[in-house]
């Protein structure tokens, strides 16, 4: 039974990734990390990314600006640019290494300890794509937070909110490191693979008949 689920496991967990990967590449581009209601002007809400502000208003237009530096931006914006980017190289590179490391991949049947060591490298990857996700939306929200509650800032100045951004780079976070854990999942199994115990029998069938062919005379 481990074998017909080892290959399911594997699929599910580079699906659930590459999921992953895709909603933290829109997480780190969506203008939606933060978002403004204006009380004065209920027509319009504002919005701010890692890389531009935006103002949305009710007949449909949506206007953006990007930031003109980036040592001008909150230290949270900053750090959440550079780590998202980590985010998604590394989730990138766990995709490609966990696609070689693929039972289901034909390419280096014969090598299953190097298609394990893929497969174990690749989940970590995915994990820490996952964790480099989750901290800077989660930073960026505890910010927000803070900022929200201030009891120094006078009660009719507009506060920031969660913006939908926020939510989807939770949840990618949250696919990654499910796809990491499900491929490193699959190298705990001890069985053997069916490929290797083919190319095992065929070496051995090998080996008899070179030995019948030595001892005919």
């Amino acid at each position: 039974m481990a074998l017909v689920y080892q290959p399911v496991m594997q699929l599910s967990g580079i699906l659930v990734c590459l999921l992953g990967w895709v909603l933290s590449c829109l997480t780190t581009y969506l203008p939606q990390w933060k978002n403004l209601n204006l009380e004065l002007n209920e027509l319009e809400i504002w919005t701010m990314g890692l890389w531009q502000a935006c103002v949305v208003q009710e007949e449909g237009g949506m206007q953006c600006k990007d930031f003109d530096s980036f040592l001008a931006l909150p230290p949270e914006l900053r750090i959440s640019r550079i780590l998202m980017f980590f985010s998604n190289g590394s989730g990138l590179l766990g995709l490609l290494l966990s696609g070689f490391g693929l039972d289901c991949l034909k390419i280096g049947e014969r090598q299953q300890e190097q298609k394990k060591r893929l497969l174990l490298f690749g989940g970590m990857l995915f994990w820490i794509s996952g964790i480099t996700a989750i901290v800077p939306v989660s930073w960026v929200a505890h910010a927000t937070v803070q900022e929200f509650w201030d009891e120094n800032v006078p009660d009719i100045v507009p506060r920031w909110d969660f913006g939908e951004a926020l939510f989807v780079g939770w949840l990618a976070g949250f696919c990654l490191i499910l796809g990491g854990s499900l491929l490193n999942c699959t190298i705990c199994s001890t069985e053997v693979h069916p490929s290797s115990v083919h190319y095992a029998v065929a070496e051995q069938q090998d080996r008899c008949q070179c030995l019948e062919t030595e001892t005919r005379p």
